[in-house]
């Protein structure tokens, strides 16, 4: 028969679910902020950055929540690393959301400027290169699997190229004339921000690694 769960244990499991709900709402406003690009829809590109406050209270809550946990319990070992990985990971997750407010602001620049040059191909599978990044490493996260934060960050390569060919696409636009500059320049911007969602997804699976493991940063050791 299972113990019960003490106090302690019971909010380290509410935390957690909060990580959970946290990230379904960023990745949520990284998609909506994507589909304001690219439908010129000014009215969603405004609730996305409306809704980044609601992003910004829950890391601070969950930041001052395990910050009480440590001051209370003095956790050691793995329990520390438990509630470090919980800050960190409200951390990652807060500058994500600000990357999808970075994303709706381009959408409200663009929006009044007519259609754009090219069709959006690239930009729309970067995010959803990005997003699937984001979910697996929420998923590690909870299932504790080491092995699943492993691909996330082996799947960061992918998006870095995909990236470098897009950026190098939009930089020949801007150089064969004016008409272009305006344009590509945001979307350049945009596809910047979403290299560094997925950069924080890595962050968040190289968590998971150092919680479970111990070993920091286990996606740049030679």
């Amino acid at each position: 028969m299972a113990r019960p769960l003490s106090a302690y244990d019971r909010a380290l499991l509410e935390l957690e679910r909060d990580i959970l709900r946290m990230g379904d709402h960023v990745e949520a406003s990284v998609a909506k902020a994507l589909e304001a690009l690219k439908e010129q829809d000014v009215a969603l590109a405004r609730q996305v950055i409306e809704e980044d406050a609601l992003t910004d209270d829950w890391n601070y809550d969950i930041e001052e929540r395990a910050l009480e946990l440590i001051s209370l319990q003095q956790p050691l070992d793995k329990d520390l690393r438990i509630l470090a990985t919980v800050m960190r990971v409200g951390r990652e997750l807060e500058r994500i959301g600000d990357y999808a407010v970075n994303i709706a602001e381009v959408a409200l620049r663009l929006a009044g400027q007519g259609p754009y040059f090219k069709p959006l191909v690239d930009i729309p599978r970067m995010s959803e290169l990005a997003q699937n990044m984001l979910r697996r490493s929420l998923e590690s996260f909870v299932t504790r699997k080491v092995e699943i934060a492993k691909e996330v960050i082996a799947s960061d390569d992918e998006v870095d190229r995909l990236f470098e060919s897009l950026y190098d696409e939009l930089v020949g636009y801007m150089k064969k004339g004016a008409q272009y500059v305006d344009q590509a320049s945001y979307l350049a911007l945009v596809a910047r921000y979403l290299e560094r969602v997925a950069d924080h997804a890595v962050n968040i699976a190289e968590m998971v690694i150092f919680r479970e493991t111990g070993v920091r940063r286990p996606g740049r050791a030679k």
